[in-house]
């Protein structure tokens, strides 16, 4: 699984940590499992995640052992997107050529 291409367009480190925490929806990641799938340094991933946060793409569970970072559900998508057709393959279903 990785981010959907519509969160794609976003900075280097956001990207990275979407894509991270998309591998592991279900049980989410620590800020130091984070750390260790994304290279960035540790104020930029600061950054990312405060960005994240705010636009409401990923939510931080706290219990009582840890801190953990889940995807919302809508970020995550397919990783293989081969399957859905390109633009000039709608074009050709839509005009036959």
């Amino acid at each position: 699984m990785e981010a959907k291409p519509e969160y794609r367009d976003r900075d280097e480190a956001e990207v990275a940590v979407l894509d991270a925490l998309a591998d592991r929806a279900e049980e989410g990641m620590t800020v130091f499992e984070l750390r260790s799938h994304v290279d960035v340094d540790i104020d930029r991933l600061e950054d990312a995640l405060a960005d994240l946060k705010s636009d409401d793409l990923i939510t931080v569970d706290d219990d009582e052992n840890r801190t953990v970072i889940v995807p919302e559900d809508h970020v995550i998508g397919p990783a293989d997107t081969a399957d859905e057709p390109g633009f000039v393959d709608k074009i050709r279903r839509r005009f036959p050529f």
